[in-house]
């Protein structure tokens, strides 16, 4: 047993001392991690307009009111200490305090991320990611294909892409020239390389020179017109090339967000979408996870029967399919939407007894067109659409700040009712005042 009297009182100041200290020495190398990843941002201002088309840039246009902008900043500082040492120079511009800059490129929205390339300005409309962001600058800051010479190389590209495609053969002909243009057009959205056929028959399978992959999901796929080019037009090969790139440039099952699903939309396929819902640590329930799961299953097992008519993913943010579909959803679901006529298709099953079987039917009746078309892209719809925008953003800007929503809102009908009631009410008073004369005269 413990006792404790007034001789023996504990120093508060020698209890907490050791902690501080403790604290402080792991804070510190944090704290200077922070600093030094900040400090690689480089803050631009007017100037940037003389210097910008030398060299290569990765900018971010920001406002220092915006909430977006402050959540993609230490990211962006991230960012620049992960480029650090390449000739990518990163930096940001507040366009409160330099107008002239934001007018001259163009900024319409915060944050506008910007890769720089002489004269040439490509906005980023992907994830704000760390990885995502690395890795858009890499690939514009290099030529559209790039050349693989080692046959170890081949592997490192397989640890450190997900998807990438590889041109085999000679530099030059048709098909080649068609491969260099699609990389130019999607340079933004992928990786392109091109190697020597000793290098590739170490890696892949192939049957025909000059051969087209792609490789993702640790498999590659080989472009299927490649034996048949010599009888094919000039402009039947750029547009079957450049369809087959656009259409491959994602992954089997990937996750959809709201930057990323206006790329998917133009692969013009009916795209199968698992809805579930993460949680603040990107963290999904069991029986939804088992849900998603089973809808991946679905696409793996049979890709040669729907890959050509489906692209599968996943949304983790269940609002995304609420604005698709202008109604509440509860998770886990599956919904399908016609990339081409905005329409959407909703299973009848309850989600959580849809079994693969299930799943087949329902895709089966949606590519013989035998399901109910949902939805649509009509005038009727576009404006239910924007009224259910209006609504959702009101009631996110209520959950987020209500103080704020209520002076904001609360001000002009404020203003508003005080001048109606002027205009309205004003004769009232004259009227009530001539009366009182009147009565005072007699």
């Amino acid at each position: 047993m413990l006792y404790f009297n007034s001789s023996n009182r504990i120093n508060s100041t020698s209890l907490w001392k050791p902690l501080f200290m403790l604290l402080a020495i792991f804070a510190t190398p944090l704290t200077h991690a922070a600093h030094a990843e900040a400090a690689r941002v480089l803050e631009l201002s007017d100037r940037f307009l003389e210097v910008y088309n030398q060299g290569q840039w990765l900018v971010m246009f920001y406002a220092p009111w915006c909430g977006y902008c402050k959540r993609t900043e230490p990211i962006f500082g991230q960012v620049a200490q992960e480029l650090h040492g390449l000739n990518i120079r990163v930096g940001k511009v507040d366009c409160t305090r330099f107008t002239n800059v934001a007018r001259e490129m163009k900024i319409r929205a915060y944050p506008t991320i910007m890769f720089i390339k002489g004269s040439a300005k490509y906005v980023y409309n992907g994830d704000r990611t760390k990885e995502e962001l690395v890795d858009y600058a890499l690939r514009m800051s290099g030529p559209p294909v790039q050349l693989v010479t080692r046959p170890e190389s081949v592997d490192m590209l397989k640890g450190s892409h997900t998807i990438f495609f590889i041109f085999v053969g000679q530099q030059e002909g048709i098909l080649w020239e068609s491969y260099y243009a699609a990389a130019e057009n999607y340079q933004e959205y992928g990786f392109f390389y091109a190697t020597s056929p000793d290098i590739a028959s170490q890696h892949f399978d192939f049957e025909h020179l000059p051969a087209l992959l792609v490789y993702k999901d640790e498999q590659h796929y080989v472009y299927p017109h490649a034996h048949v080019v010599d009888t094919m037009e000039g402009t039947e090969i750029n547009e079957t090339v450049h369809h087959w790139v656009n259409v491959e440039r994602f992954t089997t099952f990937p996750k959809i967000t709201r930057f990323n699903i206006n790329q998917l939309m133009l692969t013009k396929k009916y795209l199968v979408v698992a809805v579930v819902e993460e949680d603040k640590l990107n963290q999904v329930a069991t029986h939804e996870l088992e849900f998603r799961d089973m809808v991946e299953a679905v696409i793996r097992k049979h890709r040669d029967r729907y890959h050509d008519k489906f692209q599968f993913g996943w949304i983790g943010e269940p609002g995304i399919a609420h604005s698709i579909i202008l109604d509440t959803l509860p998770t886990p679901h599956v919904i399908v939407i016609n990339s081409t006529t905005q329409h959407h298709y909703i299973p009848d099953d309850e989600p959580l007894k849809i079994t693969p079987q299930a799943l087949h039917i329902f895709l089966e009746s949606i590519h013989n067109e035998s399901a109910t078309p949902l939805g649509g892209d009509t005038y009727f719809v576009r404006l239910r659409r924007a009224f259910f925008e209006a609504k959702k953003g009101l009631r996110d800007m209520w959950q987020g700040n209500p103080v704020l929503t209520t002076v904001i809102f609360g001000l002009p009908f404020g203003f508003l009712s005080l001048i109606l009631y002027s205009i309205f009410c004003g004769d009232c008073f004259v009227a009530s005042d001539e009366e009182d004369d009147h009565e005072k005269t007699e």
